[in-house]
C-alpha cells in the first residue's frame, strides 16, 4: 500500500497591510503541496519525516503533530482527510540548517541524495526559499499529513 503526503507551505508575513497596530500576521496558507507535484520519493518522506523509513534516516521533523496557530487554509485542507497521520512541520530555518551530507545508518545514502531533483521536492525547496528571502526563515514552514 502505497503513503502519500500532503500539506501546505504557510507563510507569517512579518507586517500586513491590514495590520494598524503593526502586529505580526499569523500564518497565511501560500502553496497547496498538490499544486507542486512532489511525487512520492519514499526515501524523502524517511529523509524529511520518518514516514515509511526504512532508509534508516534521522529525521528532520518526525511527529510533531499539527501546529496550534496552522493557517486556515491548511486546516481546511486537512479536514478532507479523516484517515490522515504522521502530521508534522518543519520552517526553512530549520530545512536551511539541516546537514545534507549527513548520511542514513548505513551510510549509503546523503539525504541530499534523498530529496534531490528526481524525488520531486526542488519545486517545494524554490516556493519556501523565496517566501523567506521575502518574510524570513522563521516565517516559512511546511506542514505535512500522510494518507
Amino acid at each position: 500500500m502505497s503513503t502519500e503526503v500532503s500539506g501546505m507551505i504557510e507563510c507569517r508575513p512579518w507586517r500586513t497591510l491590514w495590520d494598524d497596530d503593526d502586529q505580526e500576521a499569523g500564518w497565511q496558507g501560500a502553496v497547496d503541496l498538490f499544486l507542486l507535484n512532489t511525487g512520492n520519493a519514499y526515501s524523502a518522506l524517511a529523509c524529511l519525516f520518518g514516514v515509511r523509513n526504512s532508509y534508516g534516516f534521522r529525521p528532520l521533523s518526525e511527529g510533531r503533530g499539527l501546529p496550534t496557530d496552522m493557517s486556515d487554509a491548511a486546516r481546511s485542507d486537512f479536514a478532507a482527510y479523516p484517515d490522515a497521520h504522521g502530521t508534522t512541520w518543519i520552517t526553512w530555518a530549520e530545512i536551511a540548517a539541516a546537514d545534507w551530507d549527513e548520511t542514513n545508518e548505513s551510510g549509503s545514502l546523503r539525504r541530499r541524495d534523498a530529496v534531490d531533483d528526481d524525488s520531486g521536492w526542488g519545486p517545494v525547496w524554490n516556493v519556501m526559499e523565496t517566501l523567506a528571502a521575502l518574510h524570513g526563515d522563521d516565517n516559512v514552514r511546511l506542514v505535512v499529513w500522510f494518507t
